[in-house]
């Protein structure tokens, strides 16, 4: 046996299998060995048999490899040290203190409010959007991407259709606002993943990409990590494939890594970009939100901003807390619930996580995954982190002895941990907005959602929709116009309220003061009514709607509408969602709209 072969002599199977391996092949064999991977050959055969497979196994162990911060060696010493402290039982936040960060909580449609929109809608020239948008709709029951669901059904409009659209509205309002002659384009960049990559291509490809140029959108591709199959972080053979890894997807943290190993971030620097917005695939209130937190951002001059909104004591959302650890390291981070209430209780709250008297909400606002990061401070910092985020694991074990898990488990990194690594220099807030306005996630499929406890959110198709038409109409209430009261319903088990279905395109109102500028105090529209505008130039001027009005304008043709519009509508009617005869789409939301008769203005 030559000296240079004398590494694999612990291992005689792969031993036989040597003159198959480049030399860079040679050095991940090496690696594995190094970290305890021994068994990952154990199973080879000689040199003669399974030689294609055998090449395949180690590219993918070069893929795994080159795909994660610090490489695969990095991954297994990572996965060792999480797996220990799983295995004591010990508490992350042990030694920290928790407390109540500063932040900014805005009223919706005040003087403050409509500045902050204002603001916001200016500085969106210098930001970059970021969507991370690497799941598919299984948990919904929707086996399509869940971009590419209906945001609401009055429409039809997708959830992508529908972010492409505010973002080119805010593209052009900015360029106004600023007065730019030339108008700056805003980059979108989708993170996705083997399960979405090609359907999110297929999606922007046969619809034109909605209208925004093709160049301004980049897609990255989020690669799976390796699974682990006990406490030593053996990582796990594919059940049916010795010559194959087991991988699980890694979480939306990768997106951190991929921005930077992409080279984008210097890019958009040099183009004078400032800020990252990082939002979720299924939130059609968001945009509603983003002007406003934006202008938070700005003026407040905060590197890190998370979009909050109210949280009840110990509800299932994670808050948004100040951590201050015995030795002064500070971090303002989201707690998940479960574990901010043990938190307060073992650092002199006795009462745990407690809602205010004044308000009714906890101290510590609910996280909801879209964060505004400033540019220049988050390259730095990616810098001296390659994009790695602060990991978890979550091994489900057999019994209490914490020995061996019930199927593999991998590492974790969620997005929204990035200021877990921030100095403490770092401005790191939030921006608390009314949970109606900004925040109406669909995850959840039928079944799930109908056993909620009640008074819980629902977050699912149903109330995704439901909650777009109420907080049109509360927006279009609080500019003037006479909003009947919704009426209760129950569609799969869920019961919701149903409020006008009012919807417009964001080129028509994208801020509170787009809406008052073209409605009067003098409109009315009842509750069966429905109300779709799409235009940039339509006042609603004395309109008193009961039925279904549905207005298409181009650029450049003034509306104005008064008057009695009177027809039998559109109405809803129940769909089961077990009842296969309709489209997925339609019964996870336990409705379908019924179009009975319709006034329509082109």
């Amino acid at each position: 046996m030559a000296d240079d072969e004398g590494w694999a002599s612990s291992c005689p199977a792969l031993l036989k299998n040597l003159s198959l391996l480049s030399p860079q092949q040679i050095e991940l064999a090496k690696m594995l060995l190094k970290e305890g991977q021994k068994h990952l050959f154990d199973d080879w055969s000689g040199a003669d048999v399974d030689v294609e497979k055998k090449k395949a196994f180690l590219d993918q162990v070069a893929l795994l490899d080159s795909s994660y911060p610090g490489g695969l060696a990095s991954y297994i010493q990572n996965a060792k040290k999480l797996l220990a402290d799983s295995k004591a039982g010990k508490n992350p936040y042990d030694g920290f203190t928790p407390s109540v960060p500063s932040g900014e909580v805005l009223t919706f449609g005040d003087e403050n409010f409509m500045k902050l929109e204002e603001a916001g809608v200016k500085e969106a020239r210098h930001a970059i959007f970021v969507l991370v948008a690497g799941g598919l709709g299984e948990r919904l029951g929707y086996k399509g991407i869940k971009l590419a669901l209906p945001a609401e059904t009055t429409t039809g409009k997708c959830f992508l259709q529908h972010y492409i659209e505010s973002i080119l509205a805010l593209q052009e309002a900015s360029a106004i606002l600023a007065q730019d002659e030339l108008l700056a384009k805003i980059p979108l960049v989708i993170m996705t993943s083997d399960d979405t990559h090609a359907r999110t291509i297929e999606l922007l490809d046969s619809n034109s990409y909605f209208g925004m140029e093709s160049s301004q959108v980049k897609l990255l591709k989020q690669e799976k990590v390796a699974c682990l199959s006990d406490n030593d972080a053996r990582l796990a053979l594919d059940p049916n494939d010795k010559y194959k890894i087991q991988t699980k997807p890694h979480g939306h943290g990768d997106v951190h890594a991929l921005l930077y190993s992409s080279g984008l971030l210097e890019q958009w620097k040099e183009a004078g970009r400032r800020w990252v917005l990082f939002f979720q695939d299924t939130n059609g209130l968001l945009f509603k939100a983003i002007p406003a937190s934006l202008g938070v951002s700005a003026t407040k001059g905060y590197n890190v901003n998370s979009l909050a909104v109210p949280r009840k004591a110990k509800e299932a959302i994670g808050g948004i807390t100040k951590l201050t650890h015995a030795d002064g390291r500070t971090m303002v981070i989201n707690v998940e619930y479960n574990q901010l209430d043990p938190l307060l209780r073992a650092t002199g709250h006795p009462d745990g996580d407690v809602n205010d008297p004044e308000t009714g909400f906890s101290l510590y606002p609910g996280n909801i995954n879209q964060l505004i990061l400033e540019l220049g401070p988050y390259i730095e910092e990616l810098k001296k982190t390659g994009g790695a985020i602060a990991e978890f694991v979550n091994p489900k074990y057999t019994d209490s002895t914490k020995t061996a898990f019930k199927s593999s488990t991998r590492l974790e990194c969620m997005m929204q941990d990035y200021p877990k690594t921030l100095p403490p220099s770092s401005k790191v807030g939030f921006t608390v907005m009314d949970t109606w306005l900004a925040y109406a996630p669909v995850k959840n499929n039928p079944e799930d959602a109908a056993k909620v406890p009640k008074g819980n959110p629902y977050h699912s198709a149903t109330s995704g929709e439901m909650a777009i038409y109420r907080a049109n109409s509360l927006i279009l209430r609080k500019a003037g116009v006479a909003i009947a009261e919704p009426v209760k319903d129950v569609f799969n088990g869920q019961e919701v309220e149903v409020w006008p279905r009012v919807t417009w395109s964001p080129k028509w109102a994208l801020i509170f003061k787009d809406v008052k500028e073209k409605v009067n105090n003098k409109c009315s529209i009842t509750e069966r009514s429905t109300l779709v505008v799409n235009g940039r130039q339509v006042a609603l001027n004395g309109l008193n709607l009961d039925g279904t009005l549905n207005i298409n304008a181009v650029d450049g043709a003034e509306v104005k509408l008064s008057g009695v519009v009177l027809n039998k509508g559109w109405s809803l009617e129940h769909v089961d969602y077990k009842d296969s005869s309709f489209p997925q789409e339609i019964r996870i939301r336990g409705f379908k709209i019924e179009k009975v008769e319709q006034l329509e203005v082109n």
